[in-house]
């Protein structure tokens, strides 16, 4: 079975935590995982799968690295600045800001409504963050 590099911006935050634990649950098919936050919980640690990783801070350096699917819940403009950088190198970002939720080139998605949907993207996926 593939697994998947997976990259989590904001993880220090309530939504990165959230995120953090619903992937411990689903059991999916990880190879790597990176923890990206601002500077100022850059260093700090994060437990995953009973392994203890160190955040990094996201820069314009984050996605030089194999990323498959990036999850983005940074605040700010983190998602207009962030998230279309992992595009060439083809990872698919989907990305809880409000960043993209406007742009008619952006699909807004809810994966268990429009799962037919999840392939037609340029890249970043919109969450509608309920």
């Amino acid at each position: 079975m593939k697994k998947y590099d997976f990259a989590i911006v904001g993880a220090t935050g309530m939504v990165g935590r959230t995120f953090i634990k619903v992937l411990e649950e689903r059991n999916l098919p990880i190879g790597s995982i990176y923890f990206f936050a601002s500077a100022r919980s850059a260093g700090s640690s994060i437990t995953f799968l009973e392994k203890e990783y160190f955040v990094e801070e996201l820069n314009e350096h984050t996605f030089d690295r194999n990323i498959d699917i990036a999850l983005f819940t940074a605040g700010g403009d983190s998602g207009d600045i962030y998230a279309p950088i992992p595009k060439p190198e083809g990872t698919a970002v989907i990305d809880n800001s409000r960043a993209w939720r406007s742009d008619p080139s952006v699909p807004l998605l809810v994966p268990a409504l429009h799962r037919e949907d999840m392939e037609k993207n340029n890249g970043i996926i919109g969450n509608q963050n309920f």
